[in-house]
């Protein structure tokens, strides 16, 4: 008997937006299954302990990353797939380096908490300077050179409490880290402060992430800044206009490395060659443990063939599991993979990606056409009583976006799907010491796996 799920998604290609998601009894069966198997069976609370206390943290090109590579093979070897293999590709190296403090200059200076931001060069030796404080990146532009030149910018734009999804608060301020090092620069800028990515206003860890520079600007240092001493640093200066800080970070950049995806699939039944994609990235920031970041979607990822393994499952589509590596800094992992699935012919049908932290999960955001994205949305009518109501269009994922680029889709009708768990708590602990084994709630992480595996369920 066709399962629901697989009568959904072929509905999506074949018939109109009217027709009806319906399910048997069996189908229901199943899927309750699925769920009890997560639940009482699941191994995948387990398995990111292991990640997060026998490897740790895990930033592409370090000692601890290809531990990571090694621990991720082991695990899908041991789940009796139908093939586990490493995909090579090559990752940046940077290493935050073994200095790393800032302090306002004061009678008795106070010490700041930052967190350098990842691809940042070093300070060369302590360097101070006066802080300017800014809002934005266009406000830098319109102080102009007379004010930014020989100073430290300091970003301090919030994330904005309001909207409901802390995602959108977190792209709404992005940008000051990721490119406001190259935009002061063009001023005269020696430095940058950023407040960091966080919700918490007392927060006392700074939070990392990635920053890039424009090639034709000066590179700077870069640090994040707790959102706790952002805040102290602000009052500093409205006491003080000519408030300076000194600056010691020695962060560098080395030369590309070579790592691996790892992957690992069950072959289709009836059409091998078409692709379910399902995973998570491997690598961490080089702080805390990478515990909500990415470590549940990986574990998520190969749970979700350990229970269909368990279940006696036979797909009528290859389902393929993969652990990406480099989503950090740079997505190289994601990019080799789909240059070298378009350079094999590969039809992937169905993608979907975990990378939003191991907290309850609510349903899934869905890149595709129109038509596809209504007929998904009538999945809430069965899914909703495991607590998935969340069928919306929307971005599915860093890891697996590269399927979906002009030069590497060979399939138009590619359904992109990323699981969308409940995200107040994410930013409290994402890319900071905070992101621990201890943050994640076991319950919650183990229903995130039973989500994806009833999401890809087909006959």
């Amino acid at each position: 008997m066709r399962s629901f799920i697989s009568f959904c998604f072929l509905c999506i290609l074949i018939f109109p937006v009217s027709a009806q998601v319906s399910t048997t009894n069996d189908d229901s069966i199943f899927i309750r299954n699925i769920f009890d198997q997560a639940l009482v069976h699941g191994e995948c609370y387990e398995n990111l302990e292991h990640l997060c206390k026998d490897v740790g943290h895990r930033l592409s090109g370090s000692k601890e990353a290809e531990k990571a590579v090694v621990w991720g093979k082991k695990v899908m070897d041991g789940l009796g797939l139908d093939r586990v293999y490493l995909q090579s590709i090559d990752v940046p190296f940077w290493e935050r380096g073994d200095i790393e403090t800032a302090a306002i200059k004061s009678d008795k200076d106070i010490e700041l908490s930052i967190r350098t931001l990842g691809g940042s060069v070093g300070t060369n030796g302590p360097m101070q300077g006066r802080v300017v404080e800014v809002s934005s990146l266009e406000e830098v532009a319109k102080l102009g050179k007379e004010t930014i030149e020989g100073k430290i910018v300091f970003y301090n734009r919030p994330m904005d409490p309001k909207p409901i999804s802390t995602f959108q608060s977190y792209g709404g301020c992005v940008d000051q880290r990721y490119a406001g090092a190259s935009v002061a620069a063009q001023y005269g800028a020696i430095a940058v402060l950023v407040r960091s990515m966080s919700l918490l206003e007392d927060d006392e860890h700074a939070h990392t992430g990635s920053m890039g520079y424009k090639p034709e600007v000066n590179k700077i240092p870069a640090v994040a800044v707790s959102t706790r001493d952002a805040n102290l640093l602000h009052q500093h200066m409205q006491k003080n206009a000519s408030t300076e800080v000194v600056l010691n970070v020695n962060a560098h950049n080395n030369e590309h490395v070579e790592s691996s995806n790892v992957i690992g699939e069950i072959k289709g039944s009836v059409y091998p060659d078409k692709v379910i994609v399902i995973g998570g990235h491997l690598d961490s920031w080089d702080v805390g443990e990478g515990a909500h970041d990415d470590g549940a979607g990986v574990v998520h990822s190969m749970e979700v063939l350990r229970i269909l393994k368990a279940l006696n499952y036979t797909p009528r589509y290859t389902i393929r599991v993969v652990l990406f590596m480099n989503e950090e800094n740079g997505n190289m992992g994601g990019k080799g993979y789909a240059a070298k699935a378009k350079a094999n012919n590969e039809n992937h049908v169905i993608a979907l990606e975990s990378d939003r932290g191991g907290f309850s999960p609510r349903g899934f955001n869905i890149k595709a056409d129109s038509n596809q994205v209504d007929f998904v949305r009538q999945f809430r009518k069965v899914l909703e009583a495991y607590g998935l109501h969340h069928f919306e269009p929307g971005y599915a994922g860093v890891d697996i976006s590269p399927l979906d680029t002009k030069e590497n889709n060979v399939n138009p009708d590619l359904i992109m799907m990323g699981l969308v768990p409940d995200s107040q708590r994410y930013f409290d602990y994402h890319h900071s010491n905070a992101d621990v084994f201890e943050s994640v709630n076991k319950r919650e992480l183990e229903l995130g796996s039973g989500a994806m595996a009833t999401i890809i369920y087909n006959k």
